[in-house]
């Protein structure tokens, strides 16, 4: 079988993170081998992947990367990395704060409630 890869990847041992689509849905997996464009990911199961993108966090490289499935074979899988950094963490603190307003809202009726203010 004739090797496509644009570079040698090294082999490797390091523990990822596979954040796939927009649902933030998160594997844990084992990256086998290693370059700086692509890798070979193993899953602790067979796992049903988009192809479109997904991405790929490996703590020990301290890096993210933004991936495409290229092939996959039961719980293996082949990712090609995308040459654009993948997004930064989406901060959650407007939807936090929108929603402790709505609760002290609903606390303050209901001590008024309790004291029969109405």
């Amino acid at each position: 079988m004739r090797d496509r890869r644009e570079s040698a990847r090294d082999k490797v041992m390091y523990g990822g993170v596979a954040e796939i689509g927009d649902t933030g849905t998160r594997r844990e997996c084992i990256v086998r081998n290693f370059s700086e464009t692509g890798a070979s990911v193993e899953f602790s199961n067979i796992v049903n992947l988009p192809k479109e993108q997904l991405s790929l966090r490996i703590a020990r490289k301290g890096r993210s990367f933004l991936a495409k499935v290229v092939w996959w074979r039961d719980n293996f899988v082949g990712l090609a990395f995308s040459a654009e950094p993948p997004p930064g963490p989406v901060s959650d603190l407007e939807e936090r704060l929108r929603r402790s307003e709505i609760k002290k809202r609903q606390l303050q009726r209901r001590i008024k409630e309790l004291l029969g203010e109405r």
